[in-house]
């Protein structure tokens, strides 16, 4: 039982009692605190700690003495889950919790689980990265039936621009109005295509775009590039391919290429491991110099993804200034990703160690990695051992006799051709010019075949091949194993009972509970043992306290 005896008054004013009496003891003050929905009244009641429910305060003494009032320790207003983030970025996309299922490559956020996120009010980013356009414009007519919010994933296609101008192409002709651009390493023609499509006058002269973008980022230099205006040189390439006009290349350049920007922090997939706890500051001031620089009428927000897993992660999150959170890891376990049963297993084991870095297929000459689950499977040292032999060989004939048998014995399950003919077949339809560069070329001959091992990886996971499970690609970040050590003797660590929106409300609770924990420490108070801390709930439970 926490006493207030021996310590010098530390009242900051006074509580008045209303219909209910106030409870001392510490089960009756944690629940004050996890009813998120309710203020909460920290008293002192003859040197007890006691929690007060109703009734008025008064800062500062009371003009009179009052026999029903006792002394007010700490306060804390009602802090409901809609009520954390940024108010505009909420509002401007239709939106009660500043909450994100970030894109997930080949489907793996699903139309299921797009929906299930946007019925729940918050926001989804169909995972369009990797999926033929037939795929995509089949997503798009699932998703868009419904009335809610939703966005798909622009990838950035350093080997493939006709993919990304493609995608983009399909997007404005079914008015795909939000996007997710990731993996950027700087902006490309259709990117800003998309952005200044269709940007006009209003009827009272204000500048309207259709188009947003929310660009998910870890280095500074490229955050820059997506919070200032589009490029003078990529806006005069399209008003020289009569894309655009003069009057909307003018327009464009009073606008930011990106409204809001996602710190990306180390992350599944292609990732700089970067610490949240720096990076998101660096981009908040970046942010600011921005928009003063360029004097934006409108707000530009901030959200942090990458390593929130937790309700302590997600408070800290916003405390920091996030406008909103990202979620990815932790959605690829839930019942709703697009992913096989087996690799929704393999993450509800995962640790916090058993991820590492490993060579990206649509990246692979640049030397690009993309961060997977290394428990389970021997797909990151194969992926490792695949770019060094391509760095260090002009061939593939020139690679030793032993290696290559242990490659296509192990790594392709036949022989080099067989190999390459599989390969040419995927780029006949894909990209038919990069067929005629490998055959002038044996390193890209040598590329090409790699990459298609390193890009069937991820197939082999998401369809669960049980012939192939060592050579699963799972793309996750550390998040998936604090969540994992978080849930664990709870209903949530069964990977079958792991719902998008479940979790995402858990986290979102959570960080309500031990926002106003830190809150009330702040007055001095020294809480109950336990006093903060959340475990899952159902997510019934968790709407009817809200």
């Amino acid at each position: 039982m926490h006493s207030f005896k021996d310590k010098k008054n530390k009242n900051i004013g006074w509580w008045t009692q209303g219909k209910t009496e106030p409870g001392p003891g510490d089960d009756t003050v944690k629940k004050a605190i996890s009813r998120v929905a309710e203020p909460v009244f920290l008293l002192n009641m003859d040197g007890r700690l006691a929690a007060g429910r109703g009734g008025t305060i008064t800062i500062g003494d009371l003009t009179e003495a009052d026999p029903w009032a006792h002394p007010l320790c700490a306060y804390s207003p009602p802090l409901p889950p809609e009520n954390l983030g940024d108010p505009y970025f909420k509002k401007k996309h239709n939106l009660r919790y500043a909450y994100i299922a970030g894109a997930m490559a080949n489907g793996i956020t699903s139309v299921r689980m797009v929906q299930e996120i946007g019925r729940a009010q918050m926001l989804g980013f169909f995972g369009a990265a990797g999926l033929s356009l037939d795929k995509i414009e089949a997503a798009i007519y699932d998703i868009k039936e419904h009335n809610l919010p939703f966005g798909f994933n622009l990838i950035h296609s350093p080997n493939d621009p006709e993919l990304e101008a493609a995608v983009v192409n399909l997007y404005l002709k079914h008015e795909i109005r939000l996007v997710s651009a990731s993996a950027y390493l700087d902006l490309t023609l259709p990117l800003v295509y998309f952005r200044v499509h269709g940007i006009h006058n209003d009827q009272s002269g204000n500048i309207v775009c259709p188009n947003r973008i929310i660009a998910k980022v870890s280095r500074v230099e490229v955050a820059g590039k997506f919070l200032s205006p589009p490029p003078e040189k990529l806006l005069a390439r399209l008003v020289e391919r009569k894309m655009i006009t003069t009057q909307e290349a003018a327009l464009a350049a009073s606008i930011p290429m990106a409204e809001d920007l996602t710190a990306e922090a180390d992350s599944g997939g292609h990732t700089d491991n970067r610490p949240a706890i720096t990076l998101l500051p660096t981009m908040l001031a970046l942010r600011d110099e921005i928009a003063e620089k360029y004097s934006y009428t409108t707000p530009l927000c901030v959200g942090l993804g990458g390593g929130i897993a937790t309700p302590y992660s997600t408070a800290a999150a916003f405390a920091m200034g996030a406008a909103y959170i990202l979620t990815g890891s932790i959605n690829q376990s839930c019942v709703e990703a697009g992913t096989s049963e087996t690799v929704r297993q393999m993450l509800s084991e995962a640790g916090q160690a058993d991820v590492t870095m490993a060579p990206a297929a649509d990246m692979f000459e640049m030397g690009v990695k993309v961060q997977v689950l290394k428990r389970g499977t021997m797909f990151p040292f194969r992926a490792l051992k695949l770019y060094d032999l391509y760095s260090t060989h002009k061939s593939y004939e020139s690679i030793p006799e032993k290696q290559r048998q242990v490659l296509e014995q192990d790594f392709f399950r036949c022989s080099f051709e067989e190999s390459w003919e599989q390969t040419k077949g995927f780029f006949l339809k894909r990209d038919p010019k990069q067929i005629d560069l490998a055959e002038k070329d044996p390193k890209h001959k040598m590329a090409l075949v790699f990459r298609s091992y390193l890009g069937q990886s991820s197939t082999w996971a998401t369809t669960g091949n049980p012939l192939r499970k060592m050579d699963y690609q799972i793309w996750c970040g550390p998040a998936i194993g604090a969540f994992n050590e978080w849930v664990k003797g709870s209903f949530l660590e069964k990977a079958e009972n792991r719902k998008t929106v479940t979790v995402a409300m858990n986290l979102l609770y959570g960080a309500s509970v031990v926002t106003r924990t830190n809150l009330l420490r702040s007055y001095g108070v020294t809480l109950p043992a336990g006093a903060g801390s959340f475990s899952p709930m159902d997510l019934s439970e968790i709407y009817r306290l809200i």
